[in-house]
């Protein structure tokens, strides 16, 4: 009996654990579905619009199509194919380029090309639908032609072919928006409000975001369409064996200015459009606000086959990121509003009387806090104080692999890095940690650096003449040599920091402009000169991206650090075994050696900038000022605990640096 018990017990575990990793999909699936129903209701409304006449207002909202069935089936395909793209794509941690070539790659990846590519067909299969719904000249793609005086022959319908390539257009602009505004995003809000009012709320703002991005797609589509329209045009005839009628409808092609100048067309395909883009952003907005619903978890359970689905256990074992960003958030809600919750935090283990809990969750809690500090520190490594890359000097040159490797001992942190690769540029091969070359300075590992940028910006010895300022007369007779440098010479002055230098170079080559009696070498410099900056504007670091991606992932932490701070307040009153402030050390020490690292990175020039307005649009931006976030956060979480404990703090052990910051706090000074 015992082994059929065990088996029952497995398999409910196994159950269990899949009911709680598919969670998920049910809320996916439950957004999904109230888009469907909410289709029908956005599709009377458009046909309401598609259909008025201002001159004929009662006669525009009668009459139907054989077809009107089946492009609402149509639809409610294309809702959930969107759904199913929304949960496939969406992150909780962005994806921050930190250059332009960074960017073009995330466009050009294969994943996106095949988004992009389904984008279009689903705006093709939208827009056939609207065309199906206005009726009139944009029913059917073909018609009889109007010539009497020949066998009857299929005519091109070219409005319903604009139409149909404007879905085209429509949907690959917006998966293009989608990866350069970062729209798979999905944050969590800061005041937790019900469904029913985030939707109500949201509404207004979906509803004005499809119609103006709905206006500035249909204007670039005209543009297109006027230089390029006659291609689709051309190969549709030829493919479906249909003939360009001159005789009906207009005397111009669409794609010139009076084929274009057609106020109704306009209207429908800017009508069009927002209703596809509103089927988007309704759909989107629906799935943001049922995956980030505040779920709460089970601190601790009677049963052991239901420990997995446990606070703690999920915080240490959780392999989906989302998962692990509402167990975040439920422990920063429980050690604010729930006493009864926190008792079970504080609680001991029987048998044993061991705080598995309290040890999980802090130990959990500071291997985040831990690995943000030595991100930030490996960061602050490689630029200096004034945002540029360090000169290499020959005491970094000397340094040992064991001092270079100093401070990242500490264990492997068991939460993800998704700080970009980008973020840190490549280092010389003297050592894991030798200062890489920082934004708008020359990468001498680059495959773009040539032998003579390198010799140029080698260090100058202490012996050389050319040490220190030149003020000799003698020595300044030497500029007009730099007339006859090789040509790669003047790539430095598109990399380089030194102005005088620049000066010196471009001046020099415009003298030899004057001299030269042919025009090759003058183009030759020219073109030189433009695949440089082309490659500087590419691979140039962006530092304010930089900093955006080192703190993509600061929700967590901003959490990590709300549930430390308020449960070790709580500790003060609600510890009966005292199982706080064994970790209380550890704690603060972690925090205060963060709060370091979190000052010295906001000393950098492009890190300390006010943080941008969120425009009021789908894109989700919240990301750009989660540092800000993440520094208010952190110096409140110490206040929080150094108001309560007071002068009891002084009796805690760690390092004198620590001690003397934390006294900052104590004395209000921070």
């Amino acid at each position: 009996v015992e082994p059929q018990h065990r088996l029952c017990r497995c398999e409910l575990c196994i159950l269990l654990k899949s009911i709680l990793k598919y969670s998920q999909n049910y809320l996916a699936a439950a957004s999904i579905a109230w888009s469907v129903l909410l289709l029908p209701p956005a599709t009377a409304v458009f046909v309401i619009f598609s259909k008025f006449s201002l001159f004929h207002p009662i006669q525009s909202t009668s009459g139907g199509s054989s077809c009107a069935i089946f492009s609402q089936i149509l639809l409610c395909g294309v809702v959930l194919i969107i759904g199913f793209l929304d949960f496939e794509c969406y992150t909780v941690i962005p994806t921050v380029a930190c250059s332009k070539i960074a960017l073009l790659g995330q466009l050009l990846h294969p994943r996106q090309l095949a988004n992009s590519l389904v984008h279009c067909i689903m705006g093709m299969i939208v827009a056939w639908c609207c065309a199906v719904i206005i009726g009139f000249r944009y029913e059917s793609l073909g018609y009889p032609c109007a010539q009497t005086d020949s066998p009857p022959q299929i005519c091109l319908n070219e409005y319903q072919l604009i139409l149909l390539l404007a879905g085209a257009f429509v949907g690959f602009s917006h998966s293009v928006l989608g990866v350069m505004h970062n729209m798979n995003y999905v944050s969590f809000p800061t005041v937790q409000q019900y469904k029913y009012l985030r939707f109500k709320g949201s509404l207004p703002l979906v509803i004005k975001c499809s119609a103006i991005q709905a206006l500035y797609s249909v204007r670039n589509y005209i543009v297109v369409y006027f230089f390029l329209g006659y291609i689709p045009r051309v190969w549709i005839c030829k493919t479906l064996s249909l003939q360009m009628n001159r005789y009906t409808c207009s005397a111009h092609t669409l794609d010139s200015f009076s084929g274009l100048l057609d106020l109704s067309l306009l209207y429908h395909l800017w009508l069009s459009a927002t209703f596809f883009l509103f089927m988007q952003y309704m759909t989107l907005t629906l799935f943001r606000i049922f995956v980030t619903e505040v779920y709460s978890f089970p601190v601790q359970s009677s049963f052991t086959e239901e420990a997995f689905q446990c606070l703690p256990r999920v915080l240490t074992d959780s392999q989906t990121m989302i998962l692990k960003f509402l167990a975040l958030q439920d422990l920063a809600l429980l050690s604010q509003h729930s006493p009864v919750r926190r008792c079970e935090v504080f609680s001991l283990s029987q048998p044993g009387g061991h705080p598995h809990n309290w040890n999980a969750i802090s130990k959990e809690c500071l291997s985040l806090l831990t690995d943000l500090t030595q991100r930030l520190v490996a960061y602050h490594d490689t630029v200096a104080t004034n945002g540029r890359a360090k000169s290499l000097s020959s005491g970094s040159e000397k340094r040992t692999s064991s001092e270079s490797s100093e401070g990242f001992t500490s264990p492997k942190p068991t939460f993800p890095l998704k700080t970009p690769a980008s973020v840190f540029a490549r280092s010389f091969a003297g050592g894991p940690l030798t200062p890489p070359t920082a934004p708008f300075t020359p990468d001498l590992d680059s495959p773009f650096a040539s032998p003579t940028l390198r010799r140029l910006t080698a260090p100058v010895e202490q012996g050389s003449p050319w040490y220190g300022s030149v003020q000799s007369p003698h020595v300044m007779r030497r500029a007009p040599k730099l007339w006859t440098l090789h040509l790669e010479q003047i790539s430095f002055c598109t990399f380089t920091s030194d102005r005088r230098t620049c000066e010196m170079l471009l001046s020099a080559f415009l003298s030899h402009f004057k001299t030269q009696k042919t025009l090759d070498f003058p183009i030759q410099v020219k073109t030189f000169l433009a695949k440089r900056v082309l490659i500087m504007y590419l691979f140039s670091k962006l530092p304010e991206a930089s900093s955006q991606a080192l703190f993509a992932d600061s929700q967590a932490h901003i959490w990590a650090l709300e549930g430390l701070s308020y449960l070790v307040q709580a500790s003060f009153s609600e510890d009966q075994f005292g199982v706080v402030q064994t970790t209380l050390p550890s704690i603060l020490s972690c925090m205060l050696g963060l709060q370091e690292a979190v000052d010295r990175h906001f000393k950098l020039p492009h890190a300390s900038s006010k943080p941008a307005r969120l425009s009021s649009s789908m894109s989700d931006s919240t990301y750009k000022t989660l540092r800000f976030a993440l520094r208010a956060t952190l110096k409140t979480a110490i206040y929080r605990i150094t108001t309560t404990f007071g002068e009891h703090l002084k009796a805690v052990q760690m390092s004198a640096e620590h001690r003397k910051r934390l006294q900052q706090f104590l004395e209000y000074k921070e």
